[in-house]
Protein backbone atom coordinates (compact mmCIF):
# COMPACT_ATOMS: atom_id res chain seq x y z
CA UNK A 1 0.00 0.00 0.00
CA UNK A 2 2.83 2.44 0.88
CA UNK A 3 4.64 1.55 -2.30
CA UNK A 4 1.57 2.30 -4.43
CA UNK A 5 1.04 5.68 -2.79
CA UNK A 6 4.73 6.52 -3.45
CA UNK A 7 4.39 5.73 -7.10
CA UNK A 8 1.24 7.86 -7.39
CA UNK A 9 2.86 10.80 -5.59
CA UNK A 10 6.02 10.54 -7.73
CA UNK A 11 3.97 10.38 -10.94
CA UNK A 12 1.85 13.36 -9.85
CA UNK A 13 4.95 15.40 -8.99
CA UNK A 14 6.53 14.61 -12.34
CA UNK A 15 3.33 15.52 -14.19
CA UNK A 16 3.03 18.84 -12.32
CA UNK A 17 6.71 19.67 -13.11
CA UNK A 18 6.25 18.80 -16.77
CA UNK A 19 3.09 20.85 -17.10
CA UNK A 20 4.76 23.78 -15.37
CA UNK A 21 7.64 23.65 -17.87
CA UNK A 22 5.27 23.41 -20.82
CA UNK A 23 3.41 26.56 -19.77
CA UNK A 24 6.27 28.45 -21.43
CA UNK A 25 8.64 26.24 -23.41
CA UNK A 26 10.46 22.98 -22.86
CA UNK A 27 13.99 23.83 -21.64
CA UNK A 28 16.80 23.04 -24.11
CA UNK A 29 20.53 22.93 -23.58
CA UNK A 30 22.05 26.30 -24.43
CA UNK A 31 24.52 26.44 -27.33
CA UNK A 32 27.57 28.29 -26.09
CA UNK A 33 30.84 29.42 -27.60
CA UNK A 34 33.74 27.02 -27.12
CA UNK A 35 37.20 28.55 -27.57
CA UNK A 36 39.18 25.42 -26.73
CA UNK A 37 42.43 25.79 -28.72
CA UNK A 38 43.04 23.26 -31.48
CA UNK A 39 46.60 21.96 -31.23
CA UNK A 40 48.32 20.89 -34.46
CA UNK A 41 50.40 17.79 -33.81
CA UNK A 42 53.19 18.63 -36.26
CA UNK A 43 55.64 15.97 -35.10
CA UNK A 44 59.03 16.36 -36.78
CA UNK A 45 57.80 19.21 -39.00
CA UNK A 46 58.87 22.71 -37.92
CA UNK A 47 56.51 25.07 -36.15
CA UNK A 48 53.69 25.92 -38.60
CA UNK A 49 52.68 29.34 -39.88
CA UNK A 50 49.36 30.10 -38.16
CA UNK A 51 47.39 33.36 -38.52
CA UNK A 52 47.35 35.43 -35.34
CA UNK A 53 43.96 36.90 -36.24
CA UNK A 54 42.33 33.49 -36.68
CA UNK A 55 43.46 31.19 -33.86
CA UNK A 56 42.44 27.59 -34.37
CA UNK A 57 39.78 26.27 -31.98
CA UNK A 58 38.15 22.86 -31.72
CA UNK A 59 34.76 24.23 -32.73
CA UNK A 60 36.16 26.48 -35.45
CA UNK A 61 37.96 23.54 -37.06
CA UNK A 62 34.80 21.44 -36.77
CA UNK A 63 32.73 24.13 -38.48
CA UNK A 64 35.32 24.35 -41.26
CA UNK A 65 35.21 20.58 -41.64
CA UNK A 66 31.42 20.70 -41.98
CA UNK A 67 31.66 23.42 -44.63
CA UNK A 68 34.40 21.54 -46.51
CA UNK A 69 31.99 18.64 -46.98
CA UNK A 70 28.84 20.77 -47.39
CA UNK A 71 27.15 20.50 -50.80
CA UNK A 72 25.00 23.58 -50.09
CA UNK A 73 28.06 25.61 -51.10
CA UNK A 74 27.30 24.77 -54.74
CA UNK A 75 24.58 26.09 -57.04
CA UNK A 76 22.64 22.82 -57.29
CA UNK A 77 23.58 21.43 -53.86
CA UNK A 78 25.53 18.53 -55.37
CA UNK A 79 29.18 19.49 -54.91
CA UNK A 80 31.42 20.32 -51.97
CA UNK A 81 35.08 21.20 -51.62
CA UNK A 82 35.63 17.51 -50.85
CA UNK A 83 34.19 16.55 -54.26
CA UNK A 84 37.41 17.69 -55.93
CA UNK A 85 39.70 17.25 -52.92
CA UNK A 86 39.32 13.60 -51.95
CA UNK A 87 41.11 12.34 -48.85
CA UNK A 88 42.11 8.99 -50.35
CA UNK A 89 43.74 10.93 -53.21
CA UNK A 90 45.72 13.13 -50.82
CA UNK A 91 42.87 15.67 -50.89
CA UNK A 92 43.43 16.16 -54.62
CA UNK A 93 41.48 15.02 -57.68
CA UNK A 94 42.32 11.88 -59.65
CA UNK A 95 40.90 13.43 -62.84
CA UNK A 96 42.96 15.80 -64.95
CA UNK A 97 40.40 18.63 -64.69
CA UNK A 98 37.57 18.61 -62.17
CA UNK A 99 34.04 18.84 -63.56
CA UNK A 100 31.87 21.60 -62.04
CA UNK A 101 28.12 21.81 -61.47
CA UNK A 102 27.54 23.01 -65.05
CA UNK A 103 29.46 19.95 -66.32
CA UNK A 104 32.32 22.16 -67.47
CA UNK A 105 35.95 21.20 -66.84
CA UNK A 106 38.27 23.38 -64.82
CA UNK A 107 41.42 24.92 -66.30
CA UNK A 108 44.01 23.40 -63.94
CA UNK A 109 44.53 20.23 -61.93
CA UNK A 110 43.16 20.41 -58.37
CA UNK A 111 46.04 20.96 -55.93
CA UNK A 112 46.38 18.70 -52.85
CA UNK A 113 45.11 20.10 -49.55
CA UNK A 114 47.49 19.23 -46.72
CA UNK A 115 50.33 20.86 -44.78
CA UNK A 116 49.05 24.27 -45.88
CA UNK A 117 50.18 25.61 -42.52
CA UNK A 118 53.71 25.37 -43.90
CA UNK A 119 53.01 27.38 -47.07
CA UNK A 120 54.05 31.02 -46.90
CA UNK A 121 53.71 32.11 -50.52
CA UNK A 122 50.00 32.38 -51.30
CA UNK A 123 47.63 29.75 -52.69
CA UNK A 124 46.46 28.27 -56.00
CA UNK A 125 48.89 27.31 -58.75
CA UNK A 126 49.36 30.99 -59.61
CA UNK A 127 49.22 32.38 -56.05
CA UNK A 128 46.23 34.60 -56.68
CA UNK A 129 45.00 34.25 -53.08
CA UNK A 130 47.20 35.79 -50.45
CA UNK A 131 45.55 33.96 -47.54
CA UNK A 132 43.94 30.55 -47.25
CA UNK A 133 40.69 32.18 -46.13
CA UNK A 134 40.60 34.05 -49.46
CA UNK A 135 41.25 30.86 -51.40
CA UNK A 136 38.41 29.05 -49.62
CA UNK A 137 35.68 31.25 -51.13
CA UNK A 138 36.83 31.37 -54.75
CA UNK A 139 35.76 27.87 -55.88
CA UNK A 140 32.25 28.61 -54.61
CA UNK A 141 31.95 31.57 -56.98
CA UNK A 142 33.89 30.13 -59.93
CA UNK A 143 31.47 29.40 -62.84
CA UNK A 144 33.59 26.36 -63.76
CA UNK A 145 33.34 24.95 -60.26
CA UNK A 146 30.47 25.44 -57.77
CA UNK A 147 29.02 28.44 -59.62
CA UNK A 148 27.15 29.83 -56.62
CA UNK A 149 26.92 33.28 -55.00
CA UNK A 150 28.07 33.87 -51.46
CA UNK A 151 24.73 35.53 -50.67
CA UNK A 152 22.89 32.35 -51.64
CA UNK A 153 25.23 30.18 -49.60
CA UNK A 154 24.77 32.40 -46.55
CA UNK A 155 20.98 32.17 -46.97
CA UNK A 156 21.04 28.38 -47.26
CA UNK A 157 23.27 27.91 -44.23
CA UNK A 158 21.30 30.47 -42.20
CA UNK A 159 18.15 28.38 -42.65
CA UNK A 160 19.82 25.43 -40.93
CA UNK A 161 19.54 25.21 -37.14
CA UNK A 162 22.54 22.88 -37.15
CA UNK A 163 24.70 25.57 -38.73
CA UNK A 164 23.32 28.35 -36.53
CA UNK A 165 24.32 26.27 -33.51
CA UNK A 166 27.79 25.51 -34.88
CA UNK A 167 28.48 29.13 -35.83
CA UNK A 168 27.54 30.03 -32.24
CA UNK A 169 29.94 27.46 -30.82
CA UNK A 170 32.74 28.63 -33.10
CA UNK A 171 32.20 32.40 -33.19
CA UNK A 172 29.77 33.30 -30.41
CA UNK A 173 26.67 34.12 -32.47
CA UNK A 174 24.38 32.25 -34.89
CA UNK A 175 24.91 34.79 -37.65
CA UNK A 176 26.25 33.22 -40.83
CA UNK A 177 28.40 35.39 -43.07
CA UNK A 178 31.15 34.92 -45.63
CA UNK A 179 33.91 36.12 -43.29
CA UNK A 180 33.09 33.50 -40.66
CA UNK A 181 32.78 30.85 -43.38
CA UNK A 182 36.22 31.68 -44.74
CA UNK A 183 37.84 31.75 -41.30
CA UNK A 184 36.36 28.37 -40.39
CA UNK A 185 37.43 26.73 -43.65
CA UNK A 186 40.89 28.21 -43.20
CA UNK A 187 41.05 26.65 -39.74
CA UNK A 188 40.07 23.20 -40.99
CA UNK A 189 42.47 23.22 -43.93
CA UNK A 190 45.31 24.38 -41.68
CA UNK A 191 44.55 21.44 -39.40
CA UNK A 192 45.14 18.85 -42.16
CA UNK A 193 48.64 17.49 -41.56
CA UNK A 194 50.69 14.76 -43.24
CA UNK A 195 53.81 13.81 -41.26
CA UNK A 196 53.80 10.05 -40.72
CA UNK A 197 55.01 8.52 -43.97
CA UNK A 198 57.49 5.68 -44.11
CA UNK A 199 60.14 8.33 -44.76
CA UNK A 200 59.18 10.15 -41.55
CA UNK A 201 59.39 6.86 -39.67
CA UNK A 202 62.80 6.27 -41.25
CA UNK A 203 63.99 9.64 -39.94
CA UNK A 204 62.96 8.71 -36.41
CA UNK A 205 64.59 5.28 -36.64
CA UNK A 206 61.34 3.33 -36.55
CA UNK A 207 61.86 1.63 -39.92
CA UNK A 208 64.60 1.10 -42.46
CA UNK A 209 64.40 1.87 -46.14
CA UNK A 210 64.87 -0.97 -48.60
CA UNK A 211 68.01 -1.03 -50.72
CA UNK A 212 66.09 0.38 -53.69
CA UNK A 213 64.38 3.08 -51.59
CA UNK A 214 67.69 4.15 -50.07
CA UNK A 215 69.33 4.35 -53.46
CA UNK A 216 66.37 6.41 -54.66
CA UNK A 217 66.77 8.74 -51.67
CA UNK A 218 70.40 9.35 -52.57
CA UNK A 219 69.46 10.03 -56.20
CA UNK A 220 66.72 12.41 -55.05
CA UNK A 221 69.16 14.45 -52.96
CA UNK A 222 72.24 14.32 -55.21
CA UNK A 223 72.88 17.13 -57.70
CA UNK A 224 73.10 16.66 -61.44
CA UNK A 225 76.74 16.41 -62.50
CA UNK A 226 77.43 15.70 -66.21
CA UNK A 227 81.19 15.59 -65.58
CA UNK A 228 80.88 12.63 -63.20
CA UNK A 229 77.96 10.57 -64.54
CA UNK A 230 78.46 7.77 -62.01
CA UNK A 231 77.73 10.12 -59.11
CA UNK A 232 75.23 12.38 -60.88
CA UNK A 233 71.83 12.57 -59.21
CA UNK A 234 68.25 13.47 -60.09
CA UNK A 235 68.60 16.88 -58.39
CA UNK A 236 64.99 16.77 -57.09
CA UNK A 237 65.82 18.52 -53.81
CA UNK A 238 66.68 21.69 -55.72
CA UNK A 239 62.94 22.40 -55.94
CA UNK A 240 61.47 19.85 -53.55
CA UNK A 241 63.66 20.19 -50.49
CA UNK A 242 63.08 20.61 -46.79
CA UNK A 243 60.71 18.80 -44.49
CA UNK A 244 57.68 19.54 -46.70
CA UNK A 245 59.43 18.69 -49.98
CA UNK A 246 58.80 22.08 -51.61
CA UNK A 247 60.50 25.46 -51.65
CA UNK A 248 57.72 28.08 -51.43
CA UNK A 249 58.60 29.38 -54.89
CA UNK A 250 56.99 29.73 -58.30
CA UNK A 251 59.04 28.14 -61.05
CA UNK A 252 58.99 27.24 -64.73
CA UNK A 253 60.14 23.61 -64.92
CA UNK A 254 60.55 23.40 -68.68
CA UNK A 255 57.19 22.01 -69.73
CA UNK A 256 56.74 24.20 -72.82
CA UNK A 257 58.59 26.50 -75.17
CA UNK A 258 57.39 30.12 -75.34
CA UNK A 259 55.48 29.31 -78.52
CA UNK A 260 53.81 26.26 -76.99
CA UNK A 261 52.78 27.94 -73.74
CA UNK A 262 49.00 28.38 -73.39
CA UNK A 263 48.87 29.07 -69.63
CA UNK A 264 51.04 31.96 -68.45
CA UNK A 265 50.69 30.99 -64.79
CA UNK A 266 52.05 33.41 -62.21
CA UNK A 267 52.33 36.23 -64.78
CA UNK A 268 48.54 36.44 -64.84
CA UNK A 269 48.66 37.60 -61.21
CA UNK A 270 51.83 39.70 -61.07
CA UNK A 271 51.65 41.11 -64.64
CA UNK A 272 55.41 40.57 -64.71
CA UNK A 273 56.68 38.92 -67.91
CA UNK A 274 59.49 37.26 -65.94
CA UNK A 275 56.82 35.14 -64.20
CA UNK A 276 55.47 33.67 -67.45
CA UNK A 277 54.90 29.95 -67.20
CA UNK A 278 55.80 29.81 -63.51
CA UNK A 279 53.66 27.83 -61.10
CA UNK A 280 53.68 27.10 -57.41
CA UNK A 281 56.07 24.28 -56.54
CA UNK A 282 53.92 21.59 -54.87
CA UNK A 283 54.94 19.32 -52.02
CA UNK A 284 56.00 15.83 -53.03
CA UNK A 285 54.52 14.30 -49.89
CA UNK A 286 51.92 11.70 -50.93
CA UNK A 287 52.95 12.24 -54.54
CA UNK A 288 52.26 8.60 -55.41
CA UNK A 289 48.52 9.13 -54.78
CA UNK A 290 48.04 12.70 -56.03
CA UNK A 291 48.32 12.19 -59.79
CA UNK A 292 47.85 13.32 -62.48
CA UNK A 293 50.78 15.69 -62.32
CA UNK A 294 51.73 19.28 -63.20
CA UNK A 295 49.41 22.29 -63.20
CA UNK A 296 47.55 20.90 -66.20
CA UNK A 297 47.65 17.23 -65.22
CA UNK A 298 49.45 16.32 -68.45
CA UNK A 299 51.36 13.42 -66.88
CA UNK A 300 49.38 10.45 -65.58
CA UNK A 301 52.24 8.57 -63.90
CA UNK A 302 55.41 9.22 -61.95
CA UNK A 303 57.29 7.45 -64.73
CA UNK A 304 56.13 10.15 -67.17
CA UNK A 305 57.19 12.88 -64.74
CA UNK A 306 60.68 11.44 -64.41
CA UNK A 307 60.96 10.98 -68.17
CA UNK A 308 60.13 14.67 -68.59
CA UNK A 309 63.06 15.70 -66.39
CA UNK A 310 65.32 13.00 -67.80
CA UNK A 311 64.77 13.68 -71.48
CA UNK A 312 61.90 16.10 -72.15
CA UNK A 313 62.92 19.56 -70.93
CA UNK A 314 61.68 22.39 -73.17
CA UNK A 315 63.58 25.68 -73.33
CA UNK A 316 61.73 28.94 -72.75
CA UNK A 317 62.65 32.47 -71.69
CA UNK A 318 61.62 31.94 -68.05
CA UNK A 319 62.60 28.29 -67.49
CA UNK A 320 64.64 27.71 -64.36
CA UNK A 321 68.35 27.68 -65.18
CA UNK A 322 69.02 24.57 -63.10
CA UNK A 323 66.43 22.71 -65.17
CA UNK A 324 67.82 24.08 -68.42
CA UNK A 325 71.31 22.88 -67.49
CA UNK A 326 70.11 19.32 -68.05
CA UNK A 327 68.48 19.92 -71.44
CA UNK A 328 71.28 18.61 -73.63
CA UNK A 329 72.14 15.46 -71.69
CA UNK A 330 69.09 14.80 -69.58
CA UNK A 331 69.59 13.66 -65.98
CA UNK A 332 71.56 10.61 -67.12
CA UNK A 333 69.17 8.31 -65.23
CA UNK A 334 69.18 4.60 -66.05
CA UNK A 335 66.05 2.44 -65.96
CA UNK A 336 67.18 1.12 -62.57
CA UNK A 337 67.65 4.70 -61.37
CA UNK A 338 64.06 5.53 -62.34
CA UNK A 339 62.69 2.51 -60.48
CA UNK A 340 64.69 3.34 -57.37
CA UNK A 341 63.66 6.99 -57.48
CA UNK A 342 59.98 6.08 -57.72
CA UNK A 343 60.34 3.60 -54.88
CA UNK A 344 61.72 6.38 -52.72
CA UNK A 345 58.90 8.74 -53.72
CA UNK A 346 56.43 6.09 -52.60
CA UNK A 347 57.93 6.24 -49.09
CA UNK A 348 56.44 9.76 -48.86
CA UNK A 349 52.91 8.28 -48.81
CA UNK A 350 51.31 8.83 -45.39
CA UNK A 351 48.63 6.19 -44.79
CA UNK A 352 47.80 7.66 -41.39
CA UNK A 353 46.87 10.95 -43.06
CA UNK A 354 44.97 9.20 -45.86
CA UNK A 355 42.78 7.40 -43.32
CA UNK A 356 42.59 9.96 -40.49
CA UNK A 357 39.02 9.93 -39.14
CA UNK A 358 39.05 13.60 -38.10
CA UNK A 359 39.53 14.62 -41.75
CA UNK A 360 36.61 12.59 -43.05
CA UNK A 361 33.07 13.86 -43.55
CA UNK A 362 31.30 14.74 -40.29
CA UNK A 363 27.89 13.91 -41.76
Amino acid sequence: MFKSKYIIILFSSTLIFTLACNEDETPIDPVVIDETPFIIAHGSLPKPYLPEDNPLTEQGVQLGRMLFYETMLSKDNTQACATCHVQSDGFSDSTRFSIGVEMLPGKRQAMPVFNLAWHSNQFFWDGRSNLLRDQSLKPIQDPLEMNETLDNVVAKLSASQMYQDQFTRAFGSPEVNEEKMSLAMEQFMLSIVSNNSKYDQYLTGEVQLSESEERGRLLFEAEYNPFFPESSGADCAHCHGGSNFENDQYMNNGLDTDAMMTDIGREEVTKDASDRGKFKVPSLRNVAVTGPYMHDGRFQTLEEVIDHYNEGIQESSTADQTVLNTKDTGLLLTEEDKVDLINFLKTLTDNTFLNEASYKTPF
